[in-house]
């Protein structure tokens, strides 16, 4: 088990990241408003929007679809989205390796907690505007039999924050994802630093769990 290091080297390189994306989106917004209307923020509100003009009928299988996958700015929209998932989960990656417990990074994870907000982001945009497609995709997942192990309890947070950060930036709101991936990366960060939970000895963790300093078990 590799021990704990140095917090602020992993943490400059995060910080850096996202300062360094965040700064040149909003540049580009500044400089080229028309922009805005393809990239993906703003989704919250107008799932509030539509479904507030849709609570009184059956919404029909394809009308939303035609506001957004197969609009004029869906095939752009739909890459920005991508993109800015991809942005959002490589330091997510980076965290995996810092902290990650096993000598040897299994590769396969790695490209899957990569590549699965994009595959996401993607079936969000399909499905987010219609019930029907929503309940069909549940079928078609359920027909299928996945088989995967994880070696680490803790492996399963990062395929959490992928699917998490693949919904964000399906319905537009890159934001939130932000929010979702930066909070991830220093929260995770910290508690390895600190190596929270691996002992219990000190007076507030003694007073706490009722152990006296050196004892093993219960």
């Amino acid at each position: 088990m590799r021990r704990s290091g140095s917090l602020l080297i992993p943490l400059a390189y995060v910080t850096a990241w996202y300062v360094a994306w965040v700064a040149g989106a909003l540049a580009i917004l500044d400089h080229f408003p028309g922009v805005r209307a393809y990239f993906p923020v703003g989704g919250i509100l107008d799932l509030a929007e539509l479904a507030a003009e849709k609570s009184t009928s059956f919404e029909p299988v394809y009308t939303g679809l035609e506001q957004s996958v197969l609009s004029r700015r869906g095939p752009v929209k739909l890459i920005l989205a991508s993109f800015g998932a991809i942005v959002l989960i490589v330091p997510v990656s980076w965290v995996y390796f810092t902290t990650s417990r096993e000598k040897r990074i299994e590769q396969s994870f790695l490209q899957t907690i990569m590549i699965l907000p994009v595959v996401v982001t993607g079936i969000t945009m399909i499905v987010q505007y219609s019930i029907a497609l929503a309940f069909s995709l549940a079928g078609i997942v359920a027909a299928v039999r996945f088989r995967f192990t994880l070696n680490q309890p803790s492996d399963a947070m990062y395929i959490f924050v992928a699917i998490g950060i693949g919904l964000g930036a399906g319905v537009g709101a890159l934001g939130v994802a932000t929010v979702i991936s930066a909070t991830f990366c220093y929260a995770t960060l910290v508690i390895w630093r600190m190596e929270y939970g691996k002992t219990l000895t000190g007076p507030f963790l003694t007073t706490m769990t009722r152990r006296d300093p050196g004892e093993d078990e219960y």
